[in-house]
């Protein structure tokens, strides 16, 4: 079975604060030109998207730096929904799962929030104490529901920095995640080949 966990990029969706919206509109259409094309303006933090560290460090790698396989392996998902913040002493009841995969998932709920105004209430984070637990892991990344690994409040962002100065790169805005709790899957979150690239949207996806 396979379960997406992308949000369709469109105009009007939910953005970073800050971060310009993207713009989706026919460059071409079959009827004038014979084909059809949209033209795209987007940042590359759109929708579900992922980190590479180079988003927040100086001279880091870019996604373009890893091979493919940084992007596919095992995964699970925690759910948060009923969580103010992800502790240690929660992700502790679950450490022999997580020395086993690749990818942690963190299902908040947030998900059902998407192009709401609600998306940008204060959402469950990991606290810094978790982070550096995680931090001891052979992890590849991290994938959230909700618009950052940290509050928005907090614009020195230090999960986004622990976690990217280690190369485990951090997933934003996925959906379904709420389909997948209790499942061990593969996960495959491929960004576009972007030299240079700080980040990507990417086609999210678990095969169950």
């Amino acid at each position: 079975m396979i379960v997406d966990l992308t949000h369709t990029l469109k105009n009007e969706i939910t953005v970073y604060p800050g971060t310009t919206s993207p713009i989706f509109e026919q460059g071409n259409t079959i009827e004038k030109d014979g084909f059809a094309e949209l033209n795209m303006t987007m940042c590359t933090h759109t929708g579900t998207h992922i980190d590479a560290p180079s988003h927040i460090i100086s001279n880091a790698n870019s996604l373009n730096d890893f091979t493919i396989d940084k992007f596919i392996g095992n995964a699970i998902v925690v759910d948060c929904s009923k969580k103010k913040s992800i502790s240690l002493e929660f992700l502790n009841l679950i450490e022999e799962k997580i020395e086993q995969i690749d990818f942690i998932l963190f299902y908040t709920g947030w998900q059902e929030k998407w192009n709401t105004p609600h998306y940008f209430d204060e959402f469950p984070v990991l606290t810094q104490e978790a982070v550096e637990w995680l931090l001891k892991f052979k992890l590849k990344a991290l994938g959230f529901d909700t618009i950052s690994v940290d509050k928005l409040t907090d614009v020195k962002l230090p999960n986004h920095h622990l976690l990217l100065q280690r190369e485990i790169l951090i997933i934003e805005n996925m959906t379904n995640l709420d389909k997948l709790i209790g499942n061990s899957f593969e996960l495959n979150c491929i960004p576009l080949k972007i030299e240079n690239s700080d980040g990507s949207p990417i086609r999210a996806f678990a095969r169950i």
